[in-house]
């Protein structure tokens, strides 16, 4: 059968770098399988569309966005500090490759899928402590906080790393980590197979070589290649969270409108509900540095948005902010190329995006903090105005039985 060798590299590493090129002289392998998908392949190698401010509204993951992008930046961050490009390890593997007329394969999974699946696996709080841990990482590379690159490679180090990992968020780690092992094995498994007689030299993340090793060893403990390729069908609970608000909601000011306390308090009640709603999804769309159009758009349609779980007010907020700071192409490059977060801020796709996120959590907040205080704002008691609009509508409802 093929032999296969496995590289695990730092992707801000200059050792790693000479490593590779040092693998491949020593190893002459038939073919270089490189923890690649063909769009970042592509991008590398800067033959990549960039996508336009219409691909992004269009698929309206602003979140996850969001979380590529600054994680990208981190990674970035850390390279300038140590003087290695990020991936510089995986364009040696590419130059030295073709240089040498050697076949490359890409064995990595699509980047955006294991986004998606890494998204949708995360409950709620393992989203929050996410992206207060990347905040947190960003400020402290920010002020100049020195990491041992080298020492990432270390196989004790690497251990600590993901254990500490899988603790922090389990199913991150379980997307982001253990299924790309398992997917990039079945691709090594497979060149394997077509090449019975050659030598395959993987290159691939240090955090990566000792899943994938496993798994290349012990093909038989390999997932089903359909579970691993295939868009998340997780549980809606945002809908379901949507459509429960909805329910409570409607419940509510019937309840207000049976109890007989007067219609000026079912008045005010919807008027809370538009004021509550508007102003945060307005004010949160202000801190984003979104245009006063995007933040007047957001007060007008939050009250709705906030009542269809298939629509979200950051949605508008994005559409408008757009036609306003009409990104160019190029904005989406440069995000991928800026030095500092405030820099970051100041493109206008980044800004539409971040509209987009923000609007939407200002909006949640807004139904959160609603069914909190509607009753004090409306000065009356919720025992009493609920058991009696019960009361009053199983009351009207019989009575037409």
């Amino acid at each position: 059968m093929a032999d296969i060798r496995i590289v695990g590299t730092a992707h801000v590493s200059q050792k790693s770098v000479e490593e590779v090129r040092a693998a491949i002289e020593e190893f002459r392998p038939d073919v270089v399988a490189i923890e690649l998908d063909p769009a970042r392949f592509s991008a590398l190698k800067k033959q990549a569309r960039d996508p336009t401010v219409d691909d992004v509204l269009e698929v309206k993951n602003f979140n996850s966005l969001l979380v590529q992008w600054l994680l990208s930046y981190l990674q970035r961050k850390i390279g300038v500090d140590v003087g290695v490009e990020p991936g510089a390890e995986m364009k040696a593997a590419i130059a030295e490759a073709e240089s040498r007329g050697i076949a490359i394969a890409l064995v990595d999974r699509d980047l955006r899928l294991t986004l998606l699946r890494f998204w949708k696996s995360m409950g709620i709080i393992e989203k929050i402590k996410m992206v207060f841990a990347l905040i947190y990482s960003i400020a402290e590379i920010d002020k100049g906080e020195e990491i041992d690159i080298e020492s990432l490679k270390e196989q004790d180090v690497i251990d600590a790393v993901m254990e500490e990992f899988r603790r922090f968020s389990p199913n991150g780690a379980r997307a982001l980590i253990d299924e790309r092992d398992a997917f990039i094995a079945h691709q090594l498994v497979l060149l394997k197979v077509q090449r019975p007689e050659g030598r395959i030299l993987a290159v691939v993340g240090a955090g990566h070589r000792q899943g994938i090793m496993n798994y290349v060893e012990h093909p038989q403990t390999l997932p089903p290649f359909d579970t691993l390729a295939r868009e998340p069908k997780s549980f809606p609970w945002a809908k379901i969270f949507g459509f429960a608000v909805t329910g409570l909601f409607a419940f509510l000011l019937a309840a207000i409108a049976f109890s007989g306390i007067g219609w000026m308090v079912l008045l005010y009640a919807l008027l809370f509900w538009v004021i509550i709603h508007g102003v945060l999804a307005a004010v949160f769309t202000l801190i984003a540095g979104g245009h006063p159009y995007s933040a007047l758009t957001c007060f007008g349609v939050a009250w709705m948005t906030s009542l269809n779980p298939l629509l979200h007010a950051g949605w508008f907020a994005a559409y408008v902010e757009a036609k306003v700071r009409k990104p160019p192409v190029s904005d989406f490059r440069k995000i991928y190329e800026t030095e500092s977060i405030r820099e970051m801020t100041r493109i206008p796709l980044f800004k539409v995006v971040l509209v987009a996120a923000l609007a939407n959590l200002g909006s949640l907040i807004g139904t959160i903090l609603y069914f909190i205080f509607v009753f004090p704002l409306l000065h009356i008691d919720p025992g009493v105005v609920i058991s009696t609009g019960v009361h009053n509508m199983w009351t009207w409802a019989t009575g037409w039985i």
